[in-house]
């Protein structure tokens, strides 16, 4: 489930992405006479340039802006927040892309900017390094604090960038594109939120139960579950073939606290980690006979899916201002595995605590999550929420209730935590698609007349669009 967890992570997904405006339509030139773009970005005052990046039909700079530690006491000091600018006109609309975790400093395009052929600004979420203060408050990385450094961004590039703005975000950039719209709704025109969890209610999560119960075929469950049991089983052999692949690899234990903790917690994450980021096709790889499958096999599997170095404090290092917020504010679910006796359980799933160093403080805020949800589903304006039926992150999903005005919950058939528009059943990639380039005031005619008659504005680049998916922890969006 960390894998979970961390998946949920993860994905640091430019969620983005099948069909997109070629990027080789070449980027419009400035108008005769104007400033270059880079200098128009640098003329902002905190904004400095790490490097430029070149790729054709737009321009792509890296860059640097100051923000405060702590937005309500602005004096109290400043660090640099990490930025990427993918530039092709200021006379196009401007998609605000999050990961909710690190940027991708290699151009990348999402489905969005892809569908209104606009420029992309991403945003590093604040403690993600480099872009965390020194020294840390990690008190300072809450909800809040970081829709507000999304709203300076915006503030200081809405002078360069004057066409309408839609943000976006897949996982727990979906979750950070929701809660910006929360705190600061007047700022953007349309938001987009992919595979987006929503854990109202941090102890209760039956529903994640009742997914892994009927979730693909009782074919492919079965043989998920073997396999995770018999890791179980094996734990003995397993985790002496586990000591010497973190001896191999320089891999220590102090934040989870020991080895055996972390094995458990990667065996766990195995069935949860498939569903996130594969298909029911993809059941053929899982070995048929557990049972009968040597521990190679099983050792295999688990690591594929799972893998064997997340909960070590290498692989949990680089997350900890994920594990921090899902034990703050986020939540974090907990599933039970009926297919496998308590004798061979020694944690269960382990809380977001147990993946922080304890020297940091921790204490969870039952009603942030309860703000939020309430928000959305009475007062959601042009808002669209994408998920894949078998990703165990829908499980929780966003609402729009009476009170939320054009705005949708569309659900992709087969799909997994990579689910996008290009995936929706037919009638709903046509109406959000339509949606999608009136918010960026960017629909035709035809389109306004017949949503049906809605595609992207962008021909699908395959190295522009190519998705960036970090196959971390499951427990991790």
């Amino acid at each position: 489930m960390r894998k979970a967890l961390r998946w949920l992570l993860a994905l640091t997904v430019l969620i983005g992405t099948l069909g997109t405006a070629s990027a080789a339509t070449a980027a419009e030139p400035e108008a005769t006479g104007s400033t270059d773009i880079k200098e128009r970005l640098l003329s902002i005052p905190g904004m400095s340039l790490v490097e430029e990046k070149p790729y054709t039909g737009y321009r792509f700079f890296v860059l640097n802006y100051t923000q405060p530690v702590d937005h309500r006491r602005p004096s109290k000091g400043t660090f640099q927040q990490r930025i990427t600018v993918l530039h092709k006109d200021v006379s196009r609309p401007t998609v605000f892309f999050t990961s909710g975790y690190n940027v991708s400093t290699t151009p990348r395009r999402s489905e969005p900017a892809q569908i209104v052929d606009g420029n992309q600004v991403s945003l590093e979420y604040r403690f993600f390094t480099p872009s965390r203060p020194d020294p840390a408050n990690w008190s300072k990385l809450d909800i809040w604090q970081a829709a507000s450094d999304q709203h300076r961004v915006f503030t200081a590039l809405k002078g360069i960038y004057g066409k309408n703005w839609i943000s976006t975000g897949g996982s727990k950039g979906g979750m950070t594109a929701t809660y910006y719209e929360r705190f600061y709704p007047r700022d953007m025109d349309g938001v987009v939120a992919y595979v987006a969890p929503n854990d109202v209610v941090n102890k209760e999560d039956s529903a994640y139960d009742r997914f892994f119960a009927r979730v693909g075929t009782k074919e492919c469950r079965d043989r998920l579950n073997a396999v995770q049991r018999e890791a179980l089983v094996r734990r003995e052999p397993l985790e002496k073939k586990y000591a010497a692949y973190a001896k191999e690899n320089d891999l220590t234990f102090e934040t989870i606290g020991s080895l055996d903790k972390a094995y458990e917690a990667t065996v766990l994450d195995y069935v949860w980690g498939f569903w996130q980021y594969s298909l029911l096709k993809d059941c053929d790889q899982i070995p048929a006979d557990a049972k009968n499958a040597t521990d190679d096999e099983i050792w295999t599997s688990v690591d594929t899916i799972s893998g064997f170095s997340a909960y070590a404090d290498q692989g949990l290092e680089t997350y900890t201002p994920y594990y921090y917020q899902a034990g703050t504010q986020l939540g974090a679910p907990t599933i039970h595995f009926p297919h496998i006796e308590k004798k061979y359980l020694r944690y269960g799933y382990q809380p977001p605590r147990n993946f922080v160093p304890r020297d940091i403080p921790m204490k969870f805020q039952p009603s942030a999550m309860r703000d939020v949800d309430t928000w959305v589903r009475h007062n959601a304006r042009q808002m669209l929420f994408v998920y894949g039926q078998n990703d165990p992150w829908g499980a929780e999903p966003f609402r729009v209730g009476k009170g939320a005005k054009d705005s949708y919950v569309f659900t992709a058939p087969g799909m997994n935590h990579g689910a996008n528009v290009a995936g929706l059943v037919p009638e709903q990639k046509a109406l959000a698609t339509a949606r999608i380039l009136d918010w960026a005031g960017v629909a035709s005619s035809a389109v306004q007349a017949d949503p049906q008659a809605a595609k992207p504005l962008a021909r699908f680049d395959a190295k522009l669009d190519k998705r960036d998916t970090q196959r971390e922890m499951t427990l991790r969006p």
